[in-house]
């Protein structure tokens, strides 16, 4: 992520923190914000419905979809993360 966007992270890491807490509070589960993670990223990478965006612009609003995924997975398994470590593994991952 370009350092210009602080903003950005911040932002990720407070809907990330948001998802974690509505999970304590029994409100949701992990598997239901994972499933509606998983259904927005499906709205922007459909191939059968393509955004009218470049192939770059999808993954680029793909991406805290697939960092918030990320967060998701470590809070259900109790693991610390950091904004650099999810946005690593994203682009690992794509």
């Amino acid at each position: 992520m370009n350092t210009a966007n602080p903003q950005l992270e911040g932002l990720y890491l407070a809907v990330a923190a948001i998802n974690r807490l509505l999970v304590e509070k029994g409100v949701v589960s992990h598997a239901d914000i994972q499933s509606a993670l998983q259904a927005a990223e499906r709205t922007v990478l459909d191939e059968d419905k393509p955004l009218a965006v470049s192939t770059s612009h999808q993954k680029a609003i793909a991406f805290p979809i697939r960092l918030l995924l990320l967060a998701n997975e470590a809070s259900e398994q109790g693991t610390k993360f950091c904004f650099e470590d999810l946005a690593r593994e994203v682009g690992r991952r794509t």
